[in-house]
């Protein structure tokens, strides 16, 4: 294939294309990542968008996806396109314009979705139009679905877990503040491994430090062991004032936690979620520049750079919907609360990912969300919005694939004969 054959101005479309994508799932499902620390007022969004540009933008470009599926996730085999480059071309372009759309709606009704899915989605819509029905993995498709189910309530029971556990050892005690400098060090360490775990074991491969599980697990129990150290120190062992203000006290020690949790899950979204947005751009860019159809390619830092930019600045201008949302929406948030459903959720993707389960980040964040409400009864959340959200979550993959059919069917049209 001949660079002539894919037009330059069709590369800066897709460019342009990509980074709306990457700033829209940035105000979507990069937003609902923050939205239980700015629901519970633990950050501000000012901060929050600190916290990004330095946490995402070092997990995409250092840690991140430098080698991603040009067809996410084994949806479509790329060989069938060997012998038209070009079709692959706009459908990845189309898909580019399909998921930006779905996510551009959703944000809009302020409805947290998947970026994953909305790219999966995509994939099938112009596979679909371009080989057929039965050219789709549908295998593939079922197994991701299972995410619809498996995150949501992995990350409600996890949340749920936590949740009473911190009340019944801490706050319900006659002394909440003697409680907490027992309990309060142990999630730290907990904390700190969870997060060292998901950074050392598989986590670092593009800076060669692929530890196994035998030496990822030590180092991480060391690490939260010195955090346990450090805070048990720090925390003061008891306190004569009201039972009242001790609860005070203590509720504003989970706001520091929450902030290092939530830390982590922007970390992890730069590092694995980025390539939902630049990965139609990469395989785009590899037909163009190398002239070829190929399986994987990797992706140039420009390209990541663009998507971390895109993704942050999505979250600055337009991530507050989708922030109230996760955060004042469907229950009402407070540090101990924000911290449970943060911890759960990313221990629990953390998990999922490493046994090859599919989970998404979004599902299993507004899941969290929901189990620490039903923590405090039924009554404590708002089914209503429950329900909208999970309206959203089964139409995703098919509202991106009838987006990209007709996107596709009309660029082929233009450009691709036949």
């Amino acid at each position: 294939m001949d660079t002539y054959i894919f037009p330059f101005y069709l590369l800066i479309s897709a460019i342009f294309i990509s980074f709306y994508s990457s700033f829209m799932g940035g105000a979507n499902d990069f937003a609902n990542a923050f939205g239980t620390s700015i629901g519970s007022r633990a950050i501000t969004l000012k901060q929050a968008v600190m916290i990004a540009i330095f946490a995402e933008l070092i997990g995409a470009v250092l840690i991140g996806a430098n080698v991603t599926n040009t067809i996410r996730k084994g949806i479509v085999d790329p060989s069938h396109f060997d012998a038209e480059p070009m079709i692959l071309a706009l459908g990845l372009l189309a898909a580019l314009v399909g998921s930006g759309f779905f996510l551009t709606i959703a944000t809009i009704f302020g409805l947290p979705v998947s970026t994953t899915h909305a790219i999966v989605g995509a994939v099938i819509g112009f596979g679909m139009v371009a080989l057929g029905f039965e050219v789709i993995r549908w295998g593939n498709v079922g197994f991701i679905a299972m995410s619809w189910v498996i995150s949501p309530i992995g990350g409600g029971i996890a949340s749920y877990t936590v949740f009473r556990i911190i009340r019944k050892t801490i706050f319900e005690k006659e002394n909440p503040i003697e409680a907490a400098s027992k309990i309060v060090p142990i999630f730290v360490g907990i904390t700190l491994s969870v997060i060292s775990l998901a950074m050392l074991y598989k986590g670092l491969k593009n800076l060669h430090l692929d530890f196994p599980i035998h030496q990822a697990l030590p180092i991480a129990i060391l690490i939260g062991l010195t955090g346990v150290f450090i805070v048990r120190r720090r925390i003061p062992r008891s306190d004569e004032r009201h039972r009242r203000i001790q609860l005070v006290i203590v509720e504003s020690n989970f706001r520091y936690l929450q902030v290092m949790t939530a830390a982590y899950i922007a970390f992890a979204h730069g590092a694995n979620d980025v390539a939902n947005s630049i990965g139609p751009l990469a395989g785009i860019w590899s037909i163009f520049y190398e002239h070829s159809v190929a399986l994987q390619c990797e992706v140039p830092v420009w390209i990541l750079l663009l998507g971390g930019i895109g993704i942050v600045l999505g979250l600055a201008v337009f991530g507050r919907r989708v922030i109230e949302t996760v955060g004042k929406k469907i229950t009402s948030i407070t540090f101990s609360r924000g911290f449970s459903a943060e911890f759960a959720a990313a221990t629990v993707v953390l998990v999922f990912s490493k046994l090859g389960m599919p989970v998404s980040t979004t599902h299993t964040l507004v899941g969290a969300v929901i189990g620490v409400g039903l923590a405090r009864g039924i009554g404590a959340i708002d089914l209503r919005v429950v329900r909208k959200i999970l309206m959203s979550w089964v139409v995703t993959i098919p509202a991106a694939a009838v987006v990209t059919a007709l996107t596709f069917i009309l660029l082929r049209s233009v450009y691709g004969g036949n």
